[in-house]
């Protein structure tokens, strides 16, 4: 069987990634679009970026009010901007907000389209470069084909993908997530470990992109507590920079399955960061799957490390322990211990379902799932 498998043109990691790849972008021409939001501008993110750009004639127009995750609305304001100031590359500075913000925008400027009319379609058009810098170790969008983006006039959460939403070039600087807080690490760090362990156990898996998981996880699992405890491990942070950009490479390719599916409907409906979300139903949604992939699962808990039993059941669920250890350890939260009203969110459960399937996430799965298989999922995540 045949397998298709898609990367940035470049990826540059390490310390000192951003002057290395300067004279890839000093390629690209002499005028940047950057986006990000208010707090890289407040860290000083924005002013190293433009000061290395600067450096090699390369002049900035900054739009930073991407204030949350993305919105239609954003994205709109945006576009606006972009199209009064032509540019010859795409910037993206922050987390994944921002990364698929630029994405959005940039796609959307050279479709000349409304970004709540691209559901379900796929994005490809010519359009500038696009340069993704992550400043948390998360959501893997610097190497993935998809950006989200919240619909604010039917309260879902868009997964738009295509050839076009890929990054050209990623640059992974480790110096960039030192300024993430413990929360941010923690939310992110799960995010890119929801990545991993979907990926791996997709329908969509492929060779090339289980091999890109099981080291996200291995490195994941080795060091995202150690960030949690001490922000400065620089060590530890350039293991998870290196961990969240190999989980979305490998999801980029094998797509994720129904944590994914359930989460956006939560973020949607209840205002939950992304990661924060995926952290909150991982455990609950792969103790409900993993009784239809106990091979699969075995075989990540043996290849990352994670246990050596030989029936796969007891590998599956040791897993799945480890999981929930990494989760207590990092004072994961229940929804209602994150304040979601128990009465509204139950409101909301048939609707959530529905706009989970509808995603196409959950269909991944290799346990087959249906809207009632969900509903009891959001159930019981209601009830912790």
């Amino acid at each position: 069987m045949a397998y298709r498998f898609s990367i940035p043109g470049s990826i540059v990691t390490g310390a000192g990634a951003l002057e290395d790849a300067l004279d890839i972008l000093r390629g690209f021409g002499t005028r940047a679009f950057v986006v990000c939001d208010p707090l890289m501008v407040a860290l000083g993110n924005l002013d190293t970026l433009t000061a290395a750009l600067g450096s090699v004639g390369i002049a900035v127009t900054v739009y930073s009010d991407i204030t949350g995750e993305p919105t239609d609305t954003m994205i709109a304001h945006g576009v606006e901007l972009a199209r009064e100031r032509p540019c010859d590359m795409y910037i993206g500075l922050g987390g994944g907000s921002p990364i698929d913000a630029m994405k959005a925008i940039a796609c959307m400027v050279a479709l000349d389209a409304d970004i709540d009319d691209q559901m379900g379609a796929i994005i490809a058009c010519e359009r500038p470069p696009l340069v993704a810098i992550p400043t948390t170790a998360g959501t893997g969008s610097e190497v993935t084909r998809f950006t989200i983006i919240s619909n604010t006039r039917d309260d879902v959460k868009m997964l738009l993908a295509g050839p076009s939403v890929m990054p050209d070039v990623a640059i992974v600087d480790p110096r960039f997530t030192l300024t993430a807080p413990p929360v941010v690490t923690a939310n992110a760090g799960v995010d890119a470990l929801c990545h991993a362990l979907e990926a791996a156990t997709s329908k969509k898996m492929q060779p090339m992109s289980y091999t890109f998981s099981i080291s996200a996880i291995k490195r994941i699992f080795a060091s995202l507590a150690a960030c949690w405890h001490d922000g400065g491990d620089v060590v530890a942070r350039e293991q998870m920079a290196i961990a969240a950009t190999e989980a979305g490479i490998a999801f980029s390719n094998a797509s994720v399955t129904v944590v994914h599916g359930m989460s956006r409907p939560i973020g949607a409906l209840f205002h939950v960061p992304h990661g924060l979300s995926n952290a909150m139903i991982v455990l609950e949604c792969l103790r409900y799957v993993v009784d239809g992939a106990y091979p699969q699962f075995a075989a990540v808990a043996r290849d990352a490390g994670v246990s050596r039993a030989e029936d796969d059941r007891t590998a599956a669920l040791e897993l799945l322990d480890a999981l929930r250890g990494l989760l207590e350890e990092l004072r994961i939260p229940t929804l209602r211990e994150h304040g979601i009203d128990e009465a509204a969110f139950r409101a909301q459960i048939p609707k959530m379902a529905a706009d989970a399937m509808a995603s196409g996430s959950p269909s991944n799965t290799i346990k087959p799932l249906c809207a009632a298989d969900l509903e009891a999922i959001y159930d019981c995540l209601i009830s912790a």
